[in-house]
């Protein structure tokens, strides 16, 4: 009988020590590059390198396209070489060039051969045969930084507006420049978080709405507003903000609060405060943000109010949340919810548009151990992503005004709020880049929740749904997707503005619109170009027409329910805005 062949054992004794040098090395490689894989960033190059290498005919296209573009700017500059005729217009959101100084030679050289040559590089990095798509959005992507990074606006040589400032002030602005710029390297250096501008205080002019803190535990904290009105509809309202950002975006100056405006059109309003993970928090997943976020406050709302009907928002990741934890309810049979408001949510991953570009299973693998070492992902590198996305408004504007100019925007409401970032639990950050946006688990319906799955096609209730149109975070496409995983009926709304401004658009905002098209419950589901097609165009705010669909779906007004509830659990803990927001 042949001797049996030696096996390794069940276990091998370094297993542990191989995963913790590998991680640790791979969280080192993920702190030098900022969570980007080189490895993700190699394997795209190269697909695009070697597929155009053997494409003779994309090669005689591009090398056509970069004659007619030479000579169209040659001609342009030779019509009148002290003001010439531009050869190509800036896209809608380039303000770059907007000065006029820009139309004068030898600046225009400068400006329109950068926007040729930008034009010229889409051409380069798109449409070749045989590149993944992954592949190619990310080479796209980083010719676009690389060119925002060398635009001629950027250096004192070739701008004419940093050319006037400078003999404006007699070069004192490249010496306050100077001085910002060594200012935030000191502050980046020694960790600091971004500083909270002086004019506004939480809880004074941001975050003031009255109310009271009637329910805490370790994730979050739920305040209750006080009402504003002499009655207030049945169905309370309850409002679950994304924990990637401070729940008073929602809740900013008393102009400009939706929370604020929504207590004055006759609502009792809820909001969840989340707490901002440490360490200690890095074994949450969104099972644990599901039961102690939006589940805990469903049970302390209708204890207090003793309403057995509530409206629910969700926006942003909270929308995703609030979606799953509306679908876990259908499965469950808890029919709490009178209605579903999602504001700039996702449901549906397989084109998450340009945030899809840091998902791949490599760039997954280097935030996870990145995370894995610190026990959360910080909010500057998650910062840090959201402002690649549109480099040339978030980085380099601001690089040009404060290091070149010396000048630093007037602080406001919005910018306070974005200085006050929050961190990531490890763990539940690596089930949403994972099951979210890898496996699109939930759309694809084997998301679990609770050890069961759930499905968005379950859902029953009236869902007011809203995108933005210059939405970098949730591409409107993208949300508009939740039509064809659930009959439900749906107002969808697409209203002007991106992810964060388009959602802060209260009334009198100037130069706000949006379109809104309700799709009945059961009715076929429209394409997104067929949508646009058949929307009403409105002017104004988005919060009128919510308002207005809110009171359909609500009952008559009546006495305003007590703050908080001490004989059943809900004691008055505090004063609004709470002490999680305040944690940094």
């Amino acid at each position: 009988m042949d001797k049996p062949l030696a096996t390794e054992p069940a276990t091998d004794p370094l297993d542990g020590m191989v995963e913790t040098m590998d991680r640790a090395a791979f969280s080192a490689i993920a702190q030098l590059t900022h969570g980007l894989s080189p490895a993700t960033m190699m394997q795209a190059w190269s697909d695009w390198a070697m597929h155009l290498a053997v494409s003779p005919g994309k090669q005689t296209q591009l090398g056509s396209k970069a004659l007619r573009k030479w000579l169209r700017l040659s001609s342009s500059l030779s019509l009148d070489p002290k003001h010439s005729n531009p050869a190509i217009e800036p896209l809608p959101q380039d303000r770059r060039f907007d000065d006029v100084a820009w139309s004068q030679w030898p600046y225009s050289a400068y400006s329109q051969g950068f926007l040729l040559s930008q034009q010229w590089w889409h051409a380069a990095t798109t449409g070749v045969m045989g590149v993944t798509r992954h592949h190619e959005a990310i080479v796209e992507f980083t010719a676009r930084q690389i060119l925002d990074t060398i635009a001629p606006s950027n250096f004192i040589a070739t701008s004419p507006v940093l050319q006037r400032r400078i003999a404006e002030t007699g070069g004192k602005c490249l010496v306050d420049g100077f001085n910002l710029f060594v200012e935030d390297v000191t502050s980046a250096l020694r960790g600091d978080q971004a500083a909270f501008p002086e004019d506004f205080v939480i809880g004074e002019t941001v975050a003031a709405t009255p109310g009271k803190v009637v329910y805490r535990n370790r994730l979050m904290e739920l305040i209750q507003y006080e009402p504003a009105t002499e009655t207030v509809r049945p169905e309370p309202v309850l409002i679950v903000p994304a924990w990637i950002m401070k729940y008073y975006i929602l809740d900013l100056s008393a102009n400009n609060s939706l929370i604020g405006w929504l207590v004055s059109q006759g609502y009792t309003v809820f909001a969840i405060s989340w707490h901002n993970p440490t360490r200690e928090d890095r074994d949450l997943d969104l099972d644990d943000y599901r039961l102690l976020g939006p589940m805990a406050a469903l049970d302390a709302i209708e204890t207090i109010t003793g309403q057995s009907k509530i409206h629910a928002l969700g926006y942003c990741l909270g929308g995703t949340l609030m979606s799953i934890a509306a679908a876990a309810m259908a499965r469950d049979k808890d029919h709490r919810l009178a209605s579903l408001t999602l504001l700039a949510a996702q449901t549906e991953f397989s084109e998450p548009g340009e945030l899809g570009l840091f998902i791949d299973e490599a760039q997954i693998n280097l935030l996870e151990n990145m995370m894995w070492s610190s026990g959360f992902l910080d909010a500057s590198q998650m910062g840090g992503a959201f402002q690649l996305l549109r480099s040339n408004d978030l980085i380099w504007s601001r690089v040009l005004k404060s290091y070149l100019m010396g000048e630093r925007d007037e602080p406001n409401d919005l910018m306070a709020w974005n200085a006050d970032g929050t961190r990531l639990p490890y763990v539940m950050h690596s089930q949403y880049l994972r099951q979210l946006f890898l496996e699109d688990a939930l759309a694809e319906g084997h998301f679990k929740a609770g050890g069961r799955s759930v499905s968005l096609s379950s859902l029953r209730q009236p869902i007011f749904l809203v995108a933005t149109e210059s939405d970098h975070v949730a591409p409107w496409r993208s949300v508009h997707k939740l039509h064809r995983l659930t009959s439900a009926d749906i107002t969808f709304v697409l209203t002007s503005g991106g992810h964060n401004a388009g959602i802060v658009s209260e009334p009198g905002h100037p130069h706000r619109h949006f379109r809104i098209l309700e799709r009945g419950e059961g009715e076929a589901a429209l394409a997104p170009e067929e949508w646009c097609q058949l929307a009403e165009q409105r002017e104004g705010s988005w919060w009128l027409a919510w308002g207005e669909w809110l009171d359909q779906h609500s009952g008559e007004p009546g006495k305003p329910p007590p703050m908080g509830d001490r004989k059943n659990g809900y004691p008055v803990l505090m004063d609004a805005p709470g002490t999680y927001v305040l944690e940094r």
